[in-house]
């Protein structure tokens, strides 16, 4: 136990159990959060460079009428590959890579629940992002658009297995995904510190929880969409050929039901992000704590109940069209909520602009002129003009990119100290936001306009006499500059890494538990479990939290509580490193890769991943396999 050890002999203790060995063999069996966060981090910024090249590679063939710099199927692939890219393999992926991190620390527990389960999941959508770019390399890449409309993607026009790259792509991804979020449940609901109490949570956690529900719920239907368009092209199914009783609109609504909610998937841990850095920069706690987890529970149940506004030109009943045009436009009253609480604790804050805030700012501005043109795209009549033109694209981008990595950002400047134990540089910090605020908004503001002067979208190349040269080549310029200003960030990124200065636990001054522990943690996180007793339990108690005692250390163990209280009800073991989850995500892989080819793959891959699964959940004999 650890009650009667001191701090240096506990620590030694809890070294013992906890951090994981040099060599290449531990790497790949460790289960510590942060480690597998961290690789979660840089695999998606990587694929965020990858499909930002993607961009450029598309801006630059639009700067002139008539370029012929990409050739059609390859300017397909592209498209398709820079929007798979941002959605499946950066945007959900980073989210959830900052959950794995910090929910723990916040939480104030060593480990996030599952963490084998935490393992599998990143080998798992590792692969799957090798698999589409490899085919890329390999000029094999999916051709269908990121979301692969039936019957494009189908048997009859889906030549080839391009398509089935892309279905088996998203199979991978999503199955990373849904096991991420059972982590984050799990973790949230039972292993919170000794009187973290529902209404004492961290918001950048229950913006995760509500994420973690959105992508159990979500999830599953673009699975079923993956497999069943699989099952039409490789054992000659008919979920989606009118001609055998399929329907096509049956692909747009599964699809949209996982693809609307994934909007708010991406959106409600950035409006978390914006939340914890506003309050921490207005030196004050938040205003309305409250009405902004009401408003992102109201975002998560509401997100389910837009999807057919994407379906508007599909031909729907008058009362369908009413109906989703309506849910489509409530969502802005808790968008509207969260952006006057951030706002409120601005005004009655002291606040300090560095660098976590000014992207702070940057969202709030960008996410609220993606939030207009949001209500006006639910309007039917609107809708139907500006449908799959230009101005849908400047749109989504407002929303993702406003919404979700220009938070993003800021919590990378915010918890890069944390991560690493070393500040970036608030120069460079603000040179960075500069340049990719106003890049950005010269790059994807203009194509609002394009759209109202009827350039359609995933077109290769337009002829000259059409009124759209000009703008396309100001936005292809106005491009590198947003590229500039992620090049400055990437830049600074690298330099803080190697050489930035101490950060020091807390340099922000922040009230929540993860800057209770040194920067960076160590592998147990907490030397004791701190009991809380407020929001912000470091501002209360700046200079010693209360503890609690009583666990193993002999073993890996954190302490289990109650869901809405969170008393301790029992000490709980947790799982030690083990090789097993890599084994089984390769088991995995090769029968996903396999069954692109033949339906047999299932039958006969299922067999390693039993016998991967046995060797995964088999008894060793140790010490956290006993009660």
């Amino acid at each position: 136990m650890d009650d009667g050890l001191d701090d240096a002999e506990l620590e030694r203790h809890l070294l013992q159990r906890w951090e994981t060995p040099h060599g290449v063999w531990n790497a790949l069996a460790t289960v510590d959060h942060k480690i597998i966060a961290r690789r979660y981090l840089v695999t998606a910024f990587v694929f965020l460079i990858l499909g930002g090249l993607l961009a450029v590679a598309m801006r630059i063939q639009l700067a002139q009428p008539e370029a012929r710099i990409l050739d059609p199927d390859r300017y397909n692939q592209i498209f398709t590959m820079h929007g798979s890219t941002m959605m499946f393999l950066f945007a959900v992926p980073v989210m959830e890579a900052m959950a794995i991190y910090l929910v723990p620390l916040m939480v104030g527990t060593r480990n996030i629940a599952f963490p084998r389960l935490n393992a599998y999941s990143y080998w798992i959508i590792l692969v799957g992002g090798l698999l589409l770019w490899i085919s890329f390399a390999l000029d094999a890449a999916p051709d269908v658009g990121w979301f692969a409309y039936v019957p494009l993607s189908g048997p009859e026009y889906g030549s080839g297995k391009r398509a089935d790259i892309w279905a088996q792509m998203i199979t991978f991804t999503e199955l990373s995904a849904l096991a991420v979020a059972v982590e984050i449940v799990v973790t949230v609901f039972k292993q919170r510190a000794p009187g973290m109490s529902l209404d004492r949570i961290p918001l950048l956690v229950w913006s995760m929880l509500v994420m973690a529900f959105i992508v159990i719920m979500a999830m599953p239907a673009i699975m079923f969409a993956s497999s069943t368009l699989i099952l039409d092209r490789l054992v000659e199914t008919q979920f989606y050929n009118p001609a055998a009783g399929g329907d096509v609109l049956l692909w747009q609504h599964v699809f949209w039901f996982f693809g609307h909610p994934e909007v708010y998937i991406i959106f409600l841990p950035a409006a978390g992000m914006a939340s914890t850095i506003v309050a921490t920069f207005s030196r004050r706690t938040i205003f309305g704590y409250l009405p902004l987890v009401m408003a992102f529970i109201a975002t998560g149940v509401l997100a389910f109940g837009l999807w057919v506004h994407h379906m508007f030109v599909v031909g729907l009943p008058r009362l369908g069209e009413g109906f989703f045009t309506a849910s489509s436009m409530a969502i802005a009253v808790p968008a509207g909520i969260q952006i006057f609480c951030w706002l409120a604790t601005l005004w009655l804050g002291r606040p300090v602009f560095a660098t976590p805030l000014l992207f702070v700012i940057g969202f709030i501005v960008t996410f609220v002129i993606g939030g207009l043109t949001g209500v006006m795209v639910a309007s039917v009549p609107f809708d139907t003009q500006v449908h799959d033109t230009y101005f849908v694209v400047a749109h989504f981008h407002y929303v993702l990119v406003g919404g979700a990595v220009f938070p993003l950002l800021g919590a990378i400047y915010y918890w890069f100290p944390k991560m690493t134990g070393r500040m970036m540089s608030e120069r460079l910090g603000r040179w960075a936001f500069g340049l990719i605020f106003l890049g950005f908004n010269l790059t994807f503001f203009p194509m609002h306009i394009l759209g109202l002067l009827g350039m359609p979208r995933r077109v290769y190349t337009y002829q000259p006499e059409l009124p759209w040269a000009g703008l396309n080549l100001f936005i292809s310029l106005s491009a590198l500059l947003l590229v500039s200003g992620f090049v400055v960030f990437f830049i600074d990124v690298l330099r803080a890494w190697r050489s930035g200065e101490p950060a020091g636990p807390n340099p922000w001054k922040a009230g929540t538990l993860e800057w209770a522990t040194s920067s960076p943690p160590p592998a147990y996180n907490f030397r004791r479990i701190p009991v809380v007793d407020a929001c912000n339990p470091l501002w209360v108690h700046p200079d010693e939290l209360a503890v609690t005692t009583g666990l193993r250390v002999d073993r890996r163990e954190l302490i289990a509580s109650s869901v809405v209280e969170a008393l301790p009800q029992a000490r709980e073991s947790s799982p030690r490193d083990s090789i097993w989850p890599f084994w089984a995500a390769i088991a995995t892989s090769i029968m996903l890769i396999g069954s692109i080819f033949t339906p047999w793959a299932v039958v006969w891959g299922s067999i390693p991943i039993a016998v991967t699964l046995i060797g995964w959940f088999w008894p060793k004999g140790t010490a956290e396999d006993t009660s």
